[in-house]
Parts: C-alpha cells; structure tokens; sequence
C-alpha cells in the first residue's frame, strides 16, 4: 500500500514543461498519461524560468507535487545555464520555490528520445529508407532554435536515452558552395557548429552569408520569413538557404546513423521541420544522408522519420518522471 503522499501524488496532475530558447511549453501530465492544460510561453517575455511556472501555476487550483523540465541545454549538476537564451537556475532552489517533492531536469532531446518508442504511426511520417529493425539503436536529432541530438540505445529489456550535445560537433561542408559558406561563417563564429547552419538561427547565418558571397544586400528576414519565401519561391536565396539547411542535415543525420549504427531508424523532431516538410522531402536530405561511400548501401536501408507529433518532448519528460 503507498503511503497518503505517494496517493496525493498520484492523483494530482504532475507538471511537465519542454523548454526552448524561444518557446516553453506547459502542461499537466495525468496518472494515465494524459496531457491537458498545455499552454505555449514565449520566452522573450519573461525575466527567468521561475516566472514562467509561475503565471502557469496561478491559474491552477491544485498545485503538482512533482515535476519534469526538459530543456535545451546540457544538464550537469545543480546549476542549469541555457546555451541560446540567458536563463539560468539552480535545480534545488527551483524545487523549493515551487514547492515541488519531486523535479527532474534533463535535456530537451533525451526527453524527446524518451517518447520515440511511445509515438503513434500517423505522428511520424518516412521520409526514405527500408524498415526499422527491432530493437536496433535510434539516432534522434533536429532543428529548432538549436540542434538537438540523442540516441536510444536497447538493453536489458529497455531503452535507455542518450544526453548528447552532438549539434555543436563542428560542421563538415561537402559542396564547393557550403565550403565557401562555411568560411564566411568561420570569420564570424571562429568554430561553425552544425547548430550554426541547422537550426532556426542557422538559417539565418546561412541566408546572410549567402547573401555576403554574391555581394548582395542582406533583408533582415527571420527563419520564419526565409522558410516561407522558399515555400512561395518568392526568393532565390532564400530556396538556396534552405537547400542548403536540408542537404547538411542530411549528412548530419548520415554521420549520427553511422556513429550509433542506428538500424532502428532517425528520427528528426523540432519545430522547423513539418513545416516545409514539402522543401525536405524534395531536397537533396536524403541523397546526403546516405553518400557515404563504401557504407551508401548500408545507410540507404536505414529508414529516416519526421515526427509531427504536437508535444514529444512532454510526452518524453513525463514518462522520465515515472523513473
């Protein structure tokens, strides 16, 4: 029999919140996984983290016992300091502000990897490859603010995520025309990370550095505006900043499917992704993904996934807090 707290716990909804640089995403996660209550913050309103969780829990009539964070940023000891915003927190302080029994903190796409075994056929849609083989390792990664990475890896009867940072691994150009891009963003960066040109912000930097080669004036466009000027073709540089985006991710996914033999398949979140899924399914993603030489053939069995799932990353931290 579990003790009167551990009942409490059980019956009031636990918080979980997927935290980006741009967005933070609140909900309440039930004892049946059920997620309600979900609210969208921006995060460019609020002063800390704290404040968020607070103007989501004024609204609550009961206040969760425990909590999950998934956030965008490498998660190692107590204090947690996002890599593409200026938030930073002291895990223990937050729990005790919160008046939490229970808060687990861990990075964004781990939480996201979490959820992969748990999504539904019509959330995710394949974009090339063969079938996944059971149990085989899972490479997970995708553009939003940042790049995220991570992997699942099966054993002893269960998987188990990987933490990984892998979308500040150094960026491998492959045509002439990335390679120039690329020094461009060398002058500006000094190192030029994979998240510099696969990420929200990474269309930006390769949309001006295109713009700077064919000495061009530079718009000062978001990633929303380049993605959409692809869309409608109403700017050549920005369906090149795009191709560009797609074809490096394909190699980026390639080498991660190398790295973690990922016969279980890739699997690409993030926000940026379903929304030109037509531009990705039509560039050159997967013909990178597998020019890897004498491994083409192994790589073009590996099957590569978009997840159009609304809130992975929640489902992800919510089943972390199970652990």
């Amino acid at each position: 029999m579990s003790d009167n707290s551990e009942d409490t716990m059980h019956r009031i909804p636990h918080l979980v919140a997927d935290i980006g640089a741009t967005n933070a995403r609140l909900a309440l996660a039930s004892s049946e996984r059920q997620l309600t209550q979900e609210q969208v913050f921006d995060c460019g309103r609020y002063d800390s983290l704290s404040a968020v969780f607070n103007t989501y829990l004024a609204q609550l009539e009961e206040k969760p016992e425990a909590a999950a964070i998934a956030i965008a940023n490498p998660v190692i000891g107590d204090l947690v300091k996002m890599t593409n915003h200026h938030w930073q927190f002291s895990r223990e302080n937050l729990r005790r502000e919160l008046h939490l029994e229970k808060l687990v903190v861990l990075n964004d796409f781990t939480a996201l990897a979490i959820a992969i075994p748990h999504l539904q056929p019509y959330e995710v849609v394949q974009c090339g490859g063969g079938a996944a083989h059971v149990n085989g390792a899972i490479g997970v990664l995708g553009p939003g603010s940042g790049l995220g990475v991570s992997g699942l890896i099966w054993s002893d009867g269960d998987w188990h995520p990987l933490a990984s940072e892998g979308g500040h691994a150094t960026y491998t150009p492959v045509s002439e025309r990335e390679q120039q891009m690329a020094m461009v963003l060398a002058r500006r960066f000094g190192h030029v990370s994979c998240e510099r040109v696969v990420s929200g912000q990474g269309l930006v930097n390769v949309y001006q550095a295109l713009c700077e080669l064919d000495s061009a004036p530079a718009e000062n466009l978001s990633a929303a505006d380049i993605t959409q000027r692809a869309l409608d073709k109403s700017c050549e540089r920005c369906v090149e900043t795009v191709d560009i985006f797609c074809a490096s991710l394909g190699t980026i996914a390639g080498n991660l499917a190398l790295t973690l033999g990922a016969l279980g398949g890739i699997y690409l979140g993030g926000g940026i992704l379903p929304k030109i899924m037509p531009l990705l399914q039509q560039s050159q993603f997967r013909e990178r993904f597998e020019d890897k030489g004498r491994f083409t053939h192994y790589l073009s069995e590996i099957p590569s996934y978009v997840i159009t799932a609304e809130y992975p990353a929640l489902a992800g931290a919510m089943i972390a807090l199970e652990k």
